[in-house]
């Protein structure tokens, strides 16, 4: 399919196009515009800071989702800086550049993970993916609906930070999951991620998760101190999850290219990813998906 007309922001050989995987090219149905948003739960994570161990949280919940039986669609919204596929010890010949291109569609660039697990992977080091405009996130977006047939949930990997595609996707989700750490400068910037999204409309407050905490009074702190804030500032009531601890497990995993609970099953930050999979389940899961494929569940107000 061809790209968006100039109007819409075209930028020449960069242009973004999204090429239909099924259907006729040729009716006027089959343009992303004609497309809605994915239908199934649409979970973002995202957090103010980098280094905060975000992505390692998204591959790891999502595989832990599999092991409970759901199908996830996991996305790298980091998309010029992606490291999903690394952390799950993929190796994608295409990504989200080639959809950019037209050369892919988003069904073939899908490649299968872990666990049930099929990921969608971005690239690294691209300059045309980095600073996506509206109209083109938008279309990403919903060509993500072409998928949503095989999928009971998605989960988008966010770049940190408080760039437009970031706040674009926290705004389109069902659920945030906010990631921080106890330290000051990842405090402070979760806090501005919220603030801004707050201002932006954000309909429901994010969910809160301390991770690379060093005990559980630590991780109980940060979400105090961080709830307070937001309660006295931006009238938001925050929900905090179990938070992921400190753990050596976690980097020697992530050196390895395999989630935690391929090689450390038994180890702290596997049971929190556990805990934080059982609670994502019973919000956005509430059937069971292995047996229930026909009626997927949106999140409760």
């Amino acid at each position: 399919m061809s790209a968006p007309p100039p109007s819409a922001g075209g930028r020449g050989p960069h242009a973004l196009h999204i090429v239909p995987g099924s259907g006729n090219p040729g009716t006027e149905a089959s343009h992303p515009a004609r497309w809605s948003r994915p239908h199934v739960p649409l979970v973002v994570i995202a957090s103010g800071k980098g280094g905060v161990g975000k992505s390692t949280l998204a591959a790891n919940l999502s595989v832990a989702l599999g092991q409970r039986g759901a199908r996830v669609l996991l996305v790298d919204a980091d998309f010029s800086q992606a490291s999903l596929d690394l952390l799950l010890g993929l190796h994608p010949r295409h990504d989200l550049q080639h959809v950019c291109a037209g050369e892919k569609t988003l069904e073939e660039i899908a490649i299968t993970g872990p666990r049930g697990v099929t990921l969608i992977p971005a690239a690294s080091g691209a300059p045309e993916l980095a600073d996506l405009d509206d109209v083109r996130l938008e279309f990403l977006l919903r060509g993500l609906t072409q998928l949503e047939a095989s999928a009971d949930l998605m989960v988008i990997d966010t770049a940190s930070g408080i760039s437009r595609a970031v706040t674009s996707l926290c705004l389109a989700a069902d659920l945030v999951l906010l990631v921080t750490t106890p330290e000051m400068p990842a405090f402070s910037d979760a806090y501005g991620l919220m603030k801004l999204l707050h201002h932006q409309g954000l309909s429901r407050p994010p969910h809160l998760i301390v991770n690379q905490s060093g005990s559980a009074e630590e991780a109980e702190e940060t979400s105090h101190r961080i709830g307070l804030v937001a309660r006295r500032f931006l009238q938001m009531n925050l929900e905090t999850w179990e938070p992921v601890p400190l753990d050596a497990a976690v980097p020697r995993a992530v050196r390895r290219q395999e989630p935690v609970f391929a090689t450390f099953p038994h180890s702290p930050a596997a049971a929190a990813y556990r805990a934080a999979a059982e609670r994502l389940w019973s919000v956005v899961l509430p059937t069971d998906p292995a047996v229930d494929h026909e009626q997927p569940q949106r999140l409760e107000a």
